[in-house]
């Protein structure tokens, strides 16, 4: 296993490690891909670990980039409590850990994320007034993750306050692969349920566009109200085209990086973080902060 890449060629430059499991997603590669760039101003050699939804392999590599004695430890996307022991080992030799896109834990010094109970409000509140308050749902999920989990604790409140909104069929999305695995569950949805979908609420984008991709292929004459979270590019290409896909709920994941880089530059000067929690803002994106008119 090499860890050549964590090994300064000069005596300036701070050796840190990047690790997360899911670096195909979207966001997570736009969260490694800022960091990236904003570390290279600082001079830092960054090393980027991608298991590939292993968290085994995770909790070996956080092991490896330990026992070579980085300057920090960022994780992406992924809940520290899940490798808490390695956490711990890397606290333990004085390596500070960095969670983005992910959660506060024992051991981490700071979480940078944006606060996903909120984003599963925003999505739950703009779906519903989208069906008029009554209709039956699909839900995506995806407990692994703290966020996303989040956001499906927030989906359950809203559920709560909102008895004519019912949820008829839900799945657990496989990571990596999250669209067409989303694909072939909405599929079996549409066989089994059909037109009575009325809507799909989907954690994070890349399961509603596997929903709106089964609905064009097996419903293309049912109306669905389809609704996710993260601003991917492409599923605002699909709201601009006025599709069934209606909104996503943009993070600033670009702000998640900037703020991690901060951090630690302040954390390797000897400075404290400026608080343990970070949370960063986020938007609702639709066709009307697009800009767009759809035809009746």
């Amino acid at each position: 296993m090499a860890l050549a890449g964590l090994v300064s060629n000069t005596a300036q430059a701070e050796d840190i490690a990047v690790l997360t499991p899911y670096i195909s997603s979207v966001a997570t590669n736009e969260i490694v891909e800022t960091f990236k760039k904003d570390a290279a101003g600082k001079g830092w050699n960054v090393n980027v670990v991608d298991t590939r939804g292993d968290l085994q392999q995770l909790a070996s590599r956080v092991e490896d980039v330990t026992n070579a004695g980085v300057k920090a430890i960022v994780l992406v996307s992924v809940d520290p409590k899940q490798i808490a022991d390695q956490v711990a080992a890397a606290a333990a030799k004085k390596i500070p850990v960095f969670a983005l896109d992910g959660a506060l834990a024992p051991g981490v010094t700071a979480s940078i994320a944006t606060d996903n109970f909120a984003l599963g409000t925003i999505l739950s509140d703009k779906l519903f007034k989208q069906l008029g308050g009554k209709g039956n749902i699909v839900k995506f999920f995806y407990s692994a993750h703290p966020g996303v989990h989040q956001r499906e604790l927030a989906l359950d409140k809203a559920l709560a306050a909102n008895p004519g909104i019912k949820v008829i069929a839900e799945h657990y999305v496989k990571v990596p692969g999250p669209i067409d695995d989303s694909r072939l569950a909405m599929e079996t949805f549409i066989r089994q349920h059909g037109t009575k979908i009325d809507g799909v609420w989907a954690a994070w984008d890349e399961p509603a566009i596997g929903a709106l991709l089964a609905q064009q292929s097996d419903a293309p004459d049912s109306r669905m109200v389809i609704a996710g979270i993260d601003g991917n590019p492409q599923a605002v290409d699909l709201i601009k085209q006025c599709t069934d896909l209606i909104a996503t709920v943009r993070q600033d994941f670009p702000g998640i990086a900037h703020g991690a880089v901060t951090e630690i530059a302040n954390v390797l000067e000897g400075k404290p973080v400026s608080r343990p929690e970070i949370q960063v803002e986020a938007k609702v994106v639709d066709r009307a902060s697009l800009g767009v008119t759809c035809p009746q």
